[in-house]
């Protein structure tokens, strides 16, 4: 019976330190996706005289294109959802955030122009 509860134990350990090391690489992940948001973004308007494109699609679509992937066509990307509430030729503001806080991310990101992420815990949103 000792030894069935030390399993028990043992296994509910190695399940949360799993849990959180998945938490973590979505972070990390959803973090340098963003700057890579942000650095395609930027190296458009470079390219552009200063004008952001209006939409994602201009930065996949061009050759060599800016951005591989469209993060925002994505419903989620290892349990984050990425956004851009303003995307115009003057600037971007957009972000990632956890499908499920504290589950598949604990932190919201935001990047905005000029390629300044922010971190914010998730449960204060």
């Amino acid at each position: 019976m000792i030894i069935t509860a030390l399993a028990a134990l043992s296994l509910r350990l190695a399940i949360h330190k799993i849990i959180i090391y998945n938490i973590e690489q979505n972070q990390l992940l959803a973090k340098g996706n963003l700057k890579l948001l942000s650095t395609a973004l930027e190296n458009y308007a470079k390219d552009n005289k200063g004008a952001y494109p209006a939409n994602i699609d201009l930065l996949t679509r061009n050759m060599p294109p800016y951005l591989e992937r469209n993060y925002l066509a994505a419903s989620s990307v290892r349990g984050y959802e990425y956004d851009c509430q303003r995307l115009d030729s003057t600037g971007y503001s957009c972000s990632a955030a956890p499908v499920n806080c504290k589950l598949t991310g604990k932190m919201v990101y935001a990047v905005s122009t000029g390629g300044l992420i922010i971190a914010e815990s998730c449960d204060k949103k």
